[in-house]
C-alpha cells in the first residue's frame, strides 16, 4: 500500500505549558480512507484467515498495534 497506515504531527508548544510537551503525536488512519471504491478481481483471504484478521481483502487489513510499554 503506498500510504502508511499512522501518521504523526507536531503540536504546537507554548513556553508556559504546565506540562512536559509531547512532541511528537501519531494517529491511525484506516486503509478505507485510501480506497475510494472496491476494484475487481481484488485478491482475498481463505476463509479461516478472513475470520482470523477480520476482513475478507488484504487491501483492508489494520492490524492493532498497542501502544502499552511503547515509552510509557
Amino acid at each position: 500500500m503506498a500510504y502508511p497506515q499512522e501518521q504523526e504531527y507536531y503540536p504546537f508548544v507554548g513556553p508556559y505549558d504546565p506540562c512536559p510537551p509531547i512532541t511528537c503525536k501519531t494517529y491511525s488512519t484506516p486503509p478505507q480512507l485510501y480506497i475510494p471504491f472496491q476494484p475487481p478481481n481484488l485478491p482475498q483471504f481463505s476463509p479461516h484467515e478472513a475470520l482470523m484478521k477480520g476482513t475478507l481483502w488484504p487491501a483492508l487489513f489494520s492490524p492493532y498495534e498497542s501502544r502499552w510499554g511503547k515509552g510509557r
